[in-house]
């Protein structure tokens, strides 16, 4: 079928709207030039849109979950305050993030040895080499290796043994709602080396301050540290987006970055990150 002839049910008169019950009386909508990809993947409803204003656009369930213009500032605070708190961050592990921009950012670290990502769904990743090239790139680095299947069963296989875990996952729904659950959390301590790190994706200030309760709560009982850091990004729900950071280590302190670049290297690498943004 021609891209011409693609639609969906998010998409009416040339504009993808954003509807959900997890957010009651609000939506999101952006201006649609073009559908380029419609698939029922044997896990969920993909979506990809060349959008007027915001390049190209990923959107998993009816839910936006990157586009070309913004995903910067997710993917690097997601990742850069995690692996900048951590001395050696050798082994890191990516569960969700099919799409290839929080590898991309992973891999920026010189000490990064090994970067593993495990993906639910291949559907995500082969359609972000072809519409995401920009997020995608990380899958040609030699560092990185691919495992597709359940987060849950990797972690049990895996002691002791990365350095950095991050899991960037899509909203507490259908399978992703257990990686907002205690066991999940104590399966990733399980699996990280002495001194190991957890960045996870935190939900919205504004939409879920139970659910990050709740998961601080549980966190706190899992790890002695945990704190509760955040980003801005136009295209999420109400604009901000937070991440549940975890160490093993008590002496962590996840408002220092332990290593420091020059203001230049900083502008070269980030668009978003910097040790300023990161305290």
């Amino acid at each position: 079928m021609s891209s011409s002839a693609l639609t969906h049910s998010t998409i009416k008169n040339g504009w993808y709207s954003e509807v959900n019950d997890m957010w009651p009386g609000q939506s999101m909508n952006i201006e649609v030039d073009e559908i380029l990809h419609v698939e029922k993947s044997k896990l969920q409803d993909v979506l990809v849109f060349k959008s007027k204003t915001y390049g190209n656009v990923l959107v998993l369930d009816g839910i936006i979950q990157v586009t070309e213009r913004d995903e910067f500032s997710y993917q690097e605070m997601i990742t850069h305050p995690a692996l900048f708190s951590h001395p050696n961050p050798e082994r890191v592990l990516v569960i969700g993030g099919g799409d290839g921009g929080v590898l991309r950012e992973v891999i920026k670290h010189p000490q990064v040895k090994e970067a593993v990502l495990c993906d639910i769904d291949e559907t995500v990743i082969r359609v972000s080499k072809k519409y995401l090239p920009d997020m995608s790139i990380s899958y040609t680095d030699p560092r990185v290796t691919v495992h597709i299947g359940d987060g849950f069963d990797f972690l049990k296989n895996k002691k002791d043994y990365f350095d950095v875990i991050i899991t960037d996952s899509s909203d507490p729904v259908g399978p992703a709602e257990k990686l907002y659950e205690s066991h999940y959390y104590e399966l990733m301590s399980g699996a990280l080396r002495a001194g190991g790190i957890v960045s996870a994706q935190g939900e919205c200030q504004w939409l879920d301050l139970p659910l990050i309760k709740s998961v601080t709560k549980f966190a706190r009982k899992i790890f002695p540290v945990v704190k509760y850091a955040y980003t801005t990004i136009p295209t999420y729900t109400s604009g901000q987006i937070g991440f549940v950071l975890c160490a093993k280590d008590a002496s962590t302190n996840f408002k220092e970055p332990l290593r420091r670049l020059s203001s230049e290297e900083e502008l070269k690498l980030f668009k978003y990150y910097n040790s300023e943004i990161h305290r």
